[in-house]
Order: structure tokens, then sequence, then C-alpha cells
């Protein structure tokens, strides 16, 4: 996987192997957020301001949400000198889900933020990847109070018992950092269990 090329002086320069990650989940529940606070570039945000014509966006538990995200978010992660992660951020509403098949193309997998205060606005999420058979972690994403613990955010989720649930701030670097050093570490353990299985 590692790529090599040279340069005009014939000096050997290292290419990083670049995998694509979906961060998904419900409308409100952190995705621009955490694209923003883990990017190590200016995030590219297509958010616009809630207007009101919207009318089938329910923002009971998120009223204080003044936009939303109408096409993608994108920024990029440097794990490693070998790895750099490419980060699209799914819109959250009905509407806008006809993009998630282009987004979704050649994703190594995907992160879905559970908001606990609306667990059940990931169920659409969590079936898509689950449909395609996409590797994802569970991100619940804390904000000002703990609400479920992750065994309890599983359950009620109806997760596989080997799909991952973590804790995190959506607003903490580190913290989203380690959600994406999560579903990396989860997608090469699956990958190995298939290789060893055939």
């Amino acid at each position: 996987m590692d790529s090599v090329r040279s340069d005009r002086d014939g000096a050997r320069s290292h290419i990083p192997v670049a995998l694509k990650i979906l961060i998904a989940g419900g409308f409100g529940a952190g995705k621009t957020t955490m694209v923003g606070s883990v990017s190590e570039i200016r995030p590219l945000q297509t958010e616009e301001v809630l207007t009101g014509a919207e009318g089938s966006d329910d923002t009971s538990g998120v009223e204080a949400k003044r936009t939303t995200t109408v096409t993608m978010d994108f920024g990029r992660i440097t794990i490693t000198d070998d790895l750099q992660l490419y980060l699209f951020g799914t819109p959250g509403q009905d509407r806008f889900w006809f993009l998630w098949d282009e987004l979704s193309s050649g994703a190594l997998g995907a992160v879905v933020l559970a908001d606990t205060r609306r667990l059940a606005d990931c169920f659409p999420s969590i079936d898509y990847f689950e449909q395609r058979g996409t590797p994802f972690v569970v991100a619940v994403n804390c904000f000002d109070e703990r609400r479920f613990g992750t065994e309890a955010v599983s359950r009620a989720l109806d997760l596989d018992p080997d799909v991952p649930v973590v804790e995190f701030d959506a607003r903490e670097p580190l913290a989203a950092r380690n959600v994406l050093i999560e579903l990396v570490e989860y997608v090469a353990r699956r990958q190995l269990l298939a290789a060893g299985s055939r």
C-alpha cells in the first residue's frame, strides 16, 4: 500500500496512504463540529442558515441550532507519516440523502454520531451502513450531561456486539482523533478476521 515517487532530482519522496471516512448521524448530532475540530486544514463546510422553510426538520432537543449542512463537510487529518484520513461529513436531513451514495463510494468506513437527546435519529445512518456492509463505529457525542452509558446505547440501537460504541466530545480534537483511530483499528480487525476465515 505504500507509495513512493521520484522528484525532479531523482530523490524519492513518500506519498502517504489516503483513506476516506464518512461522518454521519442525525440532524444536530455534531458532524460539522467534529470535522472542524479535528481537521488539520481549514474544513470545507456547506452550512446554510435554517430559514423555517425546511418544515420537515425536527429541532426538538437542538433548538439552538441555526445552521444545517446542505451538501457535505470535508476535512483532513494525518494519523502517521504513512496514513492520512479524508473526512466527509454527510448531511443529516432526509431530503439530502440522495448525496450519500456518492459520498460513501470508496469509503473505508464511517463514524455514526449519536446524540442521546435524539438517539433514534441515528437509526437511518446505521441502517444505511449495515445494508451496504460498511464498517462503522458509533460515537456518542457528550453534550452538557451524560445520559446513557455505551452499553445502554448499544442495546438501544440493537447493534451487533462487535460494533464499537465510544463516548467523546466532538469539540475536542484529541477525542475526535481517537474516534477515528478506533474506526481504523476496527476495520483492520474485521479484515484480519475475514482473511483468517478464508
